[in-house]
């Protein structure tokens, strides 16, 4: 390979990291897995049984929930320091939870089984709390705005933080005017920024969702191609479908583009989603002919987490606070990688090697320059990812960096190389050789 020359900022921060001293900060990092998964039965349909019981309560359960649909559970794991710990608390989880689904089985990938009549799609049910029936509203909400077979979409939500200790040192030796909280924040939205430059790559090496069921289009035009059988339709070349204009989508949130330059304004435009009326959403109104509630308000997102993104900058939240609140009173804690599909032929949905992996490639995002996100930057950052998982299997595939075209391969490798570094201070950190393996069987 060749070898590409690494910026001074990233060199001085390796450097400083990788000081014996400091070298431990690196074991403190923080992982945490979300895993989404259908209940289905036998005869792989939708599971149309309540939530277990011997799951305990989907509204108080910290491990095991509920997401949208009363049969799309949820597995959580603690925050753990070591991957490994993570990994292994996620199989803990899931074998609970075959111990108490009875004939029932977990549905495998991220895009969902044939699914019956959207009617016949329950919605996840919280009790008759304040809490739990704003949570069944919003979902209630959800589906008006964007049909419930979107919302059985699965995925692989990963958290990282590293600790605050080594964004103190990081501060010490850069000129920033800020307090430490504000150079954390600052530091976690210049990762967002950077993740959302390179963020392809972890659609071309992990993306698992090229086919789906033909059903699931509900009848919507599209492109794809139809060779395997009357009842699957995919795209030759793509990597995942979850994650094209074809899964996640929203004429709502089209305009909506949260800018990523610092903490302020991203908090401001969701501030602003959350509070601006959608006139679509205003001619239905909150309640039905009869009263009911159908969703919680008619505004551009009904709260934040409406908001769909490939990444979130998250803070854990104090009861009854807002996720917008928290940020603003105490800054970013972690960060929330989004973007992944489930792994269909692995029990768990992601292996720890892909794990170390998405550590080193986050701590990449962290660690190297970041400058602020001019509005051309943005959109070919959105459209190089879009390219990638709908076709990016397609030899020669080019991507757009700095408006002058790349070939994909080409950037994967140095992206890999630059990467490589910070596997080797991660491994040094820690005694191992595991996240150099991670990158070389890439």
């Amino acid at each position: 390979m060749k070898d590409y020359t690494l910026s001074e900022l990233l060199n001085r921060r390796l450097a400083l990291l990788g000081e014996r001293n400091n070298l431990s900060l690196l074991e403190q990092c923080l992982h945490g897995i979300e895993r989404e998964c259908l209940r289905v039965t036998a005869t792989a349909e939708l599971a149309q049984t309540p939530h277990p019981q011997a799951l305990g309560a989907a509204l108080t359960n910290g491990q095991v929930t509920t997401d949208y649909s009363e049969s799309l559970l949820e597995f959580i794991t603690p925050a753990l320091k070591n991957p490994a710990e993570t990994i292994d608390s996620l199989d803990k989880i899931h074998r609970f939870a075959y111990s108490k689904l009875g004939d029932e089985l977990l549905w495998s990938p991220s895009m969902p089984c044939p699914l019956p009549d959207e009617e016949h799609i329950p919605i996840a049910y919280y009790g008759t709390s304040n809490i739990g029936k704003l949570k069944y509203v919003y979902r209630k909400g959800l589906a008006l705005r964007y049909g419930k077979t979107m919302q059985c979409i699965a995925g692989i939500h990963y958290n990282f933080s590293l600790p605050e200790d080594a964004w103190a040192l990081l501060k010490q030796t850069e000129d920033f005017a800020g307090d430490a909280r504000d150079y954390q924040s600052h530091s976690y939205i210049a990762l967002i920024r950077n993740f959302r430059r390179y963020s392809w790559l972890l659609m071309y090496l992990f993306g698992a969702s090229p086919a789906l069921d033909a059903g699931f289009l509900r009848g919507r035009k599209h492109q794809l191609e139809q060779h395997f059988d009357a009842d699957t339709l995919y795209l030759p070349y793509a990597t995942s479908l979850r994650m094209s204009d074809l899964g996640y989508q929203s004429d709502a949130q089209a305009d909506l583009t949260p800018c990523y330059n610092d903490l302020v304004s991203y908090t401001d435009s969701l501030r602003k989603a959350v509070a601006t009326p959608y006139k679509p959403y205003v001619d239905v109104g909150t309640h039905d002919q009869n009263g009911e509630w159908v969703q919680l308000n008619t505004n551009v997102l009904q709260i934040e987490n409406e908001y769909y993104s490939n990444i979130r900058p998250k803070r854990v939240t104090y009861s009854g606070e807002r996720p917008i609140q928290a940020l603003v009173a105490r800054g970013v804690q972690y960060v929330e990688v989004r973007c992944l599909d489930i792994n269909p032929f692995l029990p768990t949905g992601i292996s720890l090697e892909q794990s170390r992996f998405i550590d080193a490639f986050v701590l990449y995002c962290a660690l190297e320059e970041s400058q602020q996100l001019a509005s051309h930057e943005c959109s070919n950052a959105s459209s190089n990812f879009l390219a990638v998982v709908k076709e990016g299997r397609r030899p020669g595939l080019s991507l757009q960096r700095n408006n002058s075209p790349v070939d994909l391969k080409t950037w994967a490798t140095e992206l890999l190389e630059k990467i490589t570094p910070i596997a080797r201070l991660l491994d040094q950190a820690q005694g191992i050789d595991e996240h150099i393996k991670s990158i070389a069987v890439q």
